[in-house]
Order: structure tokens, then C-alpha cells, then sequence
């Protein structure tokens, strides 16, 4: 089962023009299951600028659109992030390698603890 992450994808828009948001769904199933969703209409979304330090310099991949193509759960993400931002955002990498480190540990715990159940 997958955590349950806000799934941030605009491609995601149902037939009455509305961007749904699910926490925890597949994105097919999004606006059948109201209770794990959230609607938003599109005129109500603001455009915004993702910074440099998320988008790869060569390919120009964005950190979220890769940690969603391979379905992370949001902990793994998170320190995908980090790590993806480590030497761009800051003078040194070292805080952004230290989040990264305890949010796979934040990991590690959640599947031992699914698995101690």
C-alpha cells in the first residue's frame, strides 16, 4: 500500500474541469473516492516558479516529476529531493545529505514497524 501523499500532478483533471488532489489513490480513481480527495478548480490554481535547484541542468528534469514517475513513497522522495538539491541550494551539501539520511531512516522505521505488525 502506498503512503499517503499528496499526489501534486495538474495533468490530473476530471470531467468537470477540476484538478483532484488524492491522498493515497491511484489518480484514475481520485474523483470516485471524495472522502481521499480533494478538488480544486482550475482557476483557483496559481502558476508558480519551481526554482533552479529542483530541474536538472542538461535534461531539465524536475525533482517532483521524477520522484512521481518512479512512485515513491513520500519519505524516499523526500530524501531523493534533498539529495538532487544537495550542492545547488546551499554553499555545501552537508545539511541537505543529513535530511536526506534521516528521512530514510523515517523510512527504514516504517518498514520495520509494518513488518514487527
Amino acid at each position: 500500500m502506498k503512503d499517503k501523499t499528496f499526489n501534486e500532478s495538474y495533468d490530473n483533471i476530471c470531467e468537470d474541469e477540476e484538478y483532484c488532489y488524492d491522498y493515497g489513490k491511484d489518480k484514475d480513481d481520485c474523483c470516485k473516492t471524495p472522502e481521499n480527495s480533494v478538488k480544486i478548480k482550475k482557476e483557483d490554481v496559481i502558476d508558480f516558479d519551481i526554482p533552479n535547484y529542483y530541474i536538472g541542468k542538461t535534461h531539465k528534469y524536475e525533482a517532483r516529476k521524477v520522484i512521481e514517475d518512479f512512485e515513491l513513497s513520500y519519505n524516499i522522495g523526500t530524501a531523493v529531493t534533498y539529495l538532487l538539491r544537495a550542492k545547488r541550494k546551499h554553499k555545501t551539501p552537508t545539511d541537505c545529505i543529513k535530511k536526506a539520511m534521516a528521512h530514510l531512516k523515517f523510512e527504514l522505521d516504517k518498514i520495520n514497524n509494518e513488518k514487527n505488525k
